[in-house]
């Protein structure tokens, strides 16, 4: 795929304009949403690497921009507000015809894993799923990935303050490490593990899961 293969749509929603960037598969089986955290835009690594690699595997992937970001805004408003410009993004998501797998990283995932029931998403991608607030483990957002209610696939880093994996609970998810990954995947230049290795794990297990889904 080449950059001159994306194409940008702009969606009205109850919460403003919201941004679709579209990275299509030539011969798309799903479409991947997957939309930004509280803290930054589709420019994210992890998304770009997602990007860059689903739709040569038959997954055109949708990054998704919140109407506040749209705006210009510097920080996110509350979580009913993100659910419902996910919910006005949605009809645009379901266009092309083909099942979506709803995904978002940080506070994009958990509005993914909110919404993904009444959404009728084919499963949840959750990338740095923010379990809690850094040192505040007391304070669980576990409810919300436990009742997606469809298969969910948890890519979290290995030193991530938001919660590491071994901290997730059991449920009807997967969760995968990138090794010394924080909340942005980003590793330390000591680690044994490069950033384009780590990108690569995101990548190449998110391939993986998809083909598993059918």
């Amino acid at each position: 795929m080449s950059p001159s293969d994306t194409r940008i749509e702009t969606v009205e929603t109850d919460a403003g304009t919201a941004r679709v960037t579209w990275h299509p598969a030539a011969k798309a089986r799903f479409v991947l949403a997957v939309g930004h955290g509280a803290g930054g835009g589709i420019e994210a690594r992890d998304l770009r690497a997602l990007a860059g690699e689903l739709p040569a595997h038959g997954v055109t992937v949708a990054l998704v921009e919140q109407p506040w970001r749209v705006a210009g805004k510097k920080v996110a408003p509350a979580p009913k507000t993100l659910d419902v410009g996910w919910r006005g993004i949605w009809p645009a998501l379901a266009q092309p015809g083909l099942p979506v797998i709803a995904g978002g990283r940080s506070a994009g995932a958990r509005v993914a894993c909110r919404t993904a029931g009444e959404l009728g998403a084919l499963a949840v991608l959750a990338l740095s799923f923010p379990l809690h607030p850094p040192g505040r483990p007391e304070k669980s957002r576990a409810a919300e990935l436990l009742g997606a209610g469809v298969p969910t696939l948890v890519v979290q880093g290995g030193n991530d303050p938001f919660g590491k994996p071994a901290e997730f609970p059991p449920g009807d998810h997967e969760v995968v490490e990138v090794p010394y990954g924080d909340h942005g995947f980003a590793v330390p230049k000591r680690a044994s593990v490069g950033q384009e290795e780590a990108m690569a794990v995101i990548t190449g297990r998110v391939v993986e899961w998809v083909a598993s889904l059918g």
